[in-house]
């Protein structure tokens, strides 16, 4: 007998003298199960959604015990193992996730279940609380006040000096972002920060010449 087949038998061995007991697996999809109801509570007090989707943090808790329970099936047998390796890796997921953090809490779930199947339930309660606290504390850092977008028509084709000038007793730091002229007619827009964005408006529509001031927020990237 080669090396080969001495290697090939103690694999095999190795695979089939594991023997998951009731007590096993009902020892683990408990404290899963436990982890999971954590998971579920901690995703429904942190997500700021407008709408908050019930569904998908169903799924994250039943997500945790469907991989715990894979992982203990493949632990049985050398065959049953194999078979779970080839039939998920033809399942596709086409759901689009648009929150990077239901990413992370999609991770964290199966992560769970991962290591809640291979019977590290320590390792497991560690890297939940490690993860809370590393959400919850850079959930708290200060994030810096996103810039809003000065909208101005005016009907003096040089009036943006006074314009100007207004925006430079609210702020230090501008940008003109869009400038046209057209015939008797002046569309100028300025990326600011602003404190008093009630007294910038009120001051820029009281200059001559002004038929519409606005001020606009936008959703894009805080830049510092």
């Amino acid at each position: 007998m080669g090396f080969q087949d001495v290697f090939k038998r103690s694999f095999l061995e190795g695979f089939s003298g594991m023997d998951i007991t009731t007590g096993k697996i009902a020892a683990t999809l408990a404290v899963t199960t436990l982890l999971a109801l954590y998971v579920f509570l901690i995703y429904r007090l942190m997500t700021r959604k407008v709408f908050y989707s019930k569904s998908f943090n169903i799924s994250l808790a039943a997500l945790s015990m469907i991989t715990a329970a894979i992982i203990l099936a493949m632990q049985s047998n050398l065959v049953i193992s194999l078979g779970m390796v080839g039939a998920l890796s033809i399942i596709r997921f086409r759901t689009a996730i648009k929150d990077p953090m239901d990413l992370v809490f999609l991770f964290w779930s199966i992560s769970i279940g991962i290591i809640c199947g291979a019977g590290l339930f320590e390792v497991a309660l560690v890297t939940s609380v490690a993860v809370t606290i590393c959400i919850l504390v850079l959930d708290l850092l200060p994030v810096a006040k996103a810039p809003v977008m000065l909208v101005v028509n005016s009907s003096k084709m040089d009036g943006e000096e006074e314009i100007l000038e207004v925006v430079k007793r609210y702020t230090k730091s501008y940008k003109v972002k869009s400038r046209n002229l057209s015939k008797e007619r002046l569309d100028l827009v300025v990326e600011l920060r602003v404190k008093e964005e009630s007294g910038l408006v009120t001051d820029v529509a009281a200059l001559s010449g002004m038929l519409s001031a606005s001020l606009i927020a936008h959703d894009g990237e805080v830049t510092f």
